[in-house]
């Protein structure tokens, strides 16, 4: 677990787990295990969190390795997670 980032509105939490190495599919010697794993973000104003993976994960990085190339504000960040947490129906309970 990471967190990439974290302000006054939001917090983005990069997560990775690797699969089970006893798994038969991957129980082959010299062959790693497969990483699993995507981002939760969490808006801090509405205390909601969403998690993000596979497909909307990797678009989502895509959008934020191209936001960085134009040296972003903290405002302009929190626009770009906006239209993410707008998905987020989890509670915050514990952060």
């Amino acid at each position: 677990m990471q967190m990439l980032y974290n302000s006054e509105n939001f917090a983005v939490v990069h997560i990775e787990v690797a699969e089970a190495a006893s798994s038969p599919a991957w129980a082959h010697d010299g062959v790693e295990a497969p990483r699993r794993g995507g981002y939760e973000i969490v808006d801090k104003q509405s205390r909601r969190e969403i998690f993000i993976e596979g497909t909307l994960a990797e678009y989502f990085k895509a959008g934020v390795e191209a936001l960085i190339q134009q040296s972003p504000s903290a405002e302009e960040i929190d626009d770009y997670l906006s239209a993410y947490t707008v998905l987020a129906q989890q509670p915050v309970l514990l952060h």
